[in-house]
């Protein structure tokens, strides 16, 4: 039988921050603190914010819109969710979000199984370190299953909801 992991608790405003570039992220829940089944953070998204077309090929995420409106595109399947709205963008499938309007937005992701988590603390700590070495970054992508991907629908996107592709 395993033993289960220990108790986590993690109150309002706290938890780790950092910057993803174009989006912020909170760290509320590790891998080591669900015996690896999940992993939670925090992004928000202020106006215009873009996180490009990307493929994860170990998790799935699952999106819960907290403030404001997010968009999301996963596949062929477009959603633009407000506060309360929850989706599922499944690993193997080109993805996208935006922030849809013109407030900062942000939202929950729980990524299951945990592990991804890791990729974002690494962003983090690179972009704190003042280190935009891209060829780190890609390695860094590589080792998390996460390739960047071009898709025709993106530039469609980026004009219809007036976004900064990063």
């Amino acid at each position: 039988m395993t033993t289960p992991p220990p108790l986590r608790v993690v109150r309002p405003g706290e938890g780790r921050s950092g910057s993803l570039g174009a989006i912020t992220v909170d760290f509320k829940l590790w891998g080591a603190d669900t015996g690896g089944a999940l992993a939670i953070v925090e992004h928000e998204f202020p106006p215009g914010a873009l996180v490009p077309p990307h493929i994860h090929t170990y998790e799935d995420e699952h999106s819960i819109v907290t403030r404001g409106t997010i968009g999301f595109r996963s596949g062929d399947r477009e959603a633009v969710l407000g506060a309360g709205g929850y989706i599922t963008k499944p690993r193997g499938e080109a993805h996208a979000m935006w922030n849809a309007g013109a407030e900062p937005a942000r939202m929950i992701e729980v990524i299951s199984p945990a592990g991804f988590e890791l990729f974002f603390r690494a962003v983090a700590d690179m972009i704190e370190a003042d280190d935009p070495d891209p060829e780190r970054g890609a390695a860094l992508a590589a080792e998390h299953g996460l390739r960047f991907v071009d898709t025709p629908w993106l530039a469609d996107v980026v004009r219809r909801f007036g976004l900064v592709a990063s």
